[in-house]
């Protein structure tokens, strides 16, 4: 699992700095393509590649025959949250944001854009509970108490603590504990409830290293016809994922309540 240290030793590298200024620049790259940016082997790359996913800097997904590598914001956030966020004004947090930009079209067929990945000290069927319990999505998951039956082809709500919907859409796979695929229109921004619905991919799979720990992984996709919702996501599913690790793991919130 990695660590503050892991972060900042991967970070220390020129080399894989680089890497991740290219992943900055358009997410979703094969090897082939970040080879033909530094002076360096394959293997060199390869190696490279590899500090920064134990560091959970990057995540990896595979499309048909290609490895594609994302940068995994989560773990900024949590150095953030960390180290700068009590020394710095509020207005700051955007600045630790790693990408901003989103590629308009995918390289080679559907791919997914935004990978989000966080390692939890917990069990799959704990993280399903946080994920599916009202009582606790409305401790990380910006106060909005989810509402569903948890039946594939269902509706589901998410509510505020004022009564009104804040976000919505169907449940399309429900898989526990293991995999959650849902649409998801955020109707409390007035620049997104009128976009199309976009898709959260959840899946949940234990640490093949470490016992007691659980990777959770947010797929976010499908999105072309909501860039709004897009970037609001991109935005905002670290903070949930973080504040879902930090309430677990603790029992309190990154608010510290």
């Amino acid at each position: 699992m990695e660590d503050e240290n892991d972060i900042f030793k991967a970070l220390a590298d020129p080399s894989r700095r680089t890497l991740l200024d290219l992943l900055y620049a358009s997410d979703g790259r094969t090897l082939s393509d970040l080879c033909n940016h530094l002076q360096m082997s394959r293997f060199g790359v390869m190696k490279h590649l590899h500090v920064l996913e134990e560091a959970g800097l990057l995540t990896t997904r595979k499309v048909g025959r290609e490895k594609l590598h994302y940068l995994n914001p989560v773990s900024i956030r949590e150095i953030y949250d960390r180290w700068v966020s009590k020394f710095t004004e509020p207005w700051i947090s955007g600045l630790t944001l790693l990408k901003t930009e989103l590629e308009s079209a995918p390289a080679m067929g559907q791919k997914p854009r935004h990978v989000n990945r966080i390692a939890i000290k917990s069990t799959p069927e704990q993280i399903w509970s946080a994920l599916t319990d009202p009582s606790m999505t409305s401790k990380y998951w910006y106060n909005g108490a989810i509402r569903a039956e948890w039946k594939a082809g269902r509706p589901y709500e998410i509510w505020n603590p004022e009564g009104k919907v804040q976000a919505k859409g169907e449940l399309l796979v429900v898989e526990p504990p293991r995999r959650l695929v849902m649409t998801w229109q955020l109707l409390s921004l007035a620049e997104t409830a009128g976009e199309q619905p976009s898709r959260l991919t959840w899946e949940i799979e234990p640490h093949v290293d470490f016992s007691g720990v659980t990777l959770v992984t947010v797929v976010h996709d499908d999105f072309e016809d909501a860039p709004n919702t897009s970037r609001v996501l991109e935005a905002g599913l670290p903070v949930v994922l973080s504040g879902m690790k930090t309430l677990i793991e603790t029992g309190s919130t990154l608010a510290g309540e």
